[in-house]
């Protein structure tokens, strides 16, 4: 009897992208597929059915994929962080550090009303940095944050022990050892 794939069996592995020693996770092989695609928004939502959620926050840019299906699934709103300069309305920002310098997110200063409960998600949780990020703004919005949720989870870099010793509540759907 043949095995039912997985989600992570819909995903490619790319040696040495973007850099030489570093294993990319490419979940664009899982959003090609209409039946990868599916079982891994019906994975993501599985935690969550019957819980109060008002809005869904995606972290640019896979996370607006992820964060618009499930947003759409649980008819809630769907809310994205951006890269510095790319929201039109009046904004609020959060720095964080890169491997190798700086970088700063935005969310429109709007989008979440103080109270609301809120879900982040992503493609990918490594180091953790743009998540915590994403965080501290819903945060500052007043926003209570009901979980994180990411297809992968790569735990050598760190990320969930961040997000968990910021007391997040985090789900992945599958892990992948290495950098």
């Amino acid at each position: 009897m043949p095995k039912t794939p997985a989600v992570r069996d819909y995903i490619r592995t790319i040696v040495d992208f973007p850099h030489e020693g570093i294993m990319f996770r490419d979940v664009t092989t899982l959003f090609a597929d209409a039946r990868g695609f599916r079982m891994a928004i019906d994975q993501m939502l599985h935690p969550y059915a019957g819980m109060e959620i008002d809005k869904v926050v995606g972290l640019e840019a896979r996370g607006f994929i992820l964060g618009g299906a499930i947003a759409h699934q649980l008819s809630v709103g769907f809310v994205p962080i951006r890269k510095k300069g790319k929201l039109p309305a009046r904004t609020i920002s959060q720095d964080y550090k890169l491997e190798y310098g700086e970088a700063i997110v935005e969310i429109h200063e709007d989008a979440i009303a103080p109270g609301e409960r809120v879900l982040l998600v992503d493609d990918l949780l490594a180091t953790g940095g743009t998540a915590a990020a994403g965080l501290k703004l819903i945060e500052r919005l007043g926003g209570e944050i009901v979980s994180c949720a990411f297809i992968i989870d790569l735990p050598d870099l760190g990320g969930r022990k961040l997000l968990e010793g910021m007391g997040m509540d985090v789900h992945a759907l599958c892990a992948f050892e290495g950098a």
